[in-house]
């Protein structure tokens, strides 16, 4: 199943995972697929992006997306969800509230930052809250021995953060824009700087030192690196 996910656009990670850097605002999408069952971390901005990612998901695997996991609720990672008929949504405690009462401000957001009013407007009349809301740990159970973790780890970047560990050799961290590589961390007003930096120290401790980090935009990256990002925000906001 690995060998092929070049062939279909995707940056392989192993372990079953791969990703894609998405244009425009550079927000990473990865697909984790287990024997019986196909994770997605994050949707894209605009359902035409949603519907790409889904195309390429099938192409390469042959079977659906079932599961999506939205690492925040800002709109550049979730509103290609609806694009997605059918998988089980999940979500940080609190991001179904904010996606059920919210899509006003993200059709806002979207268009203050670059999108058409058109985009906005069709992914917001359609936008897909979490059915699931996690609010510690939840196991999935993606099939051939595969079960991966969803961890709320927040608040940090957002009230709602919720990262991703693939375990493997090396285990892969999927952080959302916890971490960032492509800029500095953007801390918006919904951001809870003084306990972003704890919320770091979580994603440490559930990859460990030889973890693949995959960040909400940029590069892979690897704990030093999360590590270094940890203290620059303790020190830029005063958080131990």
């Amino acid at each position: 199943m690995d060998a092929s996910w070049e062939d279909f656009g995707w940056e392989r990670l192993g372990n079953g995972t791969g990703r894609r850097r998405l244009p425009v605002w550079d927000a990473t999408a990865t697909l984790v697929a287990g024997a019986d069952a196909v994770l997605l971390h994050d949707t894209g901005s605009t359902l035409r992006e949603g519907a790409e990612l889904r195309t390429r998901a099938e192409a390469l695997l042959g079977r659906r997306v079932t599961h999506i996991a939205l690492s925040h609720p800002h709109f550049d990672h979730v509103l290609g969800t609806a694009a997605f008929a059918g998988a089980e949504v999940y979500g940080a405690v609190g991001t179904a509230e904010l996606l059920t009462h919210g899509a006003a401000q993200l059709r806002a957001d979207a268009m203050r930052h670059g999108m058409s009013e058109e985009d906005a407007t069709a992914a917001t009349d359609v936008l897909v809250a979490p059915h699931h809301q996690v609010s510690g740990e939840w196991t999935l159970d993606l099939g051939g021995g595969l079960q991966v973790l969803l961890a709320n780890v927040g608040p940090g970047h957002t009230g709602h953060d919720l990262a991703v560990l693939v375990p493997g050799s090396p285990a892969v961290v999927l952080c959302g824009d916890l971490v960032e590589e492509s800029g500095e961390p953007q801390a918006g007003p919904d951001a809870v700087p003084s306990h972003w930096p704890a919320a770091l120290d979580r994603l440490l401790e559930l990859g460990g030192e030889d973890a693949l980090y995959v960040p909400g935009h940029g590069a892979v990256v690897d704990a030093a690196f999360v590590r270094a990002q940890r203290d620059r925000l303790a020190t830029r906001f005063g958080a131990s």
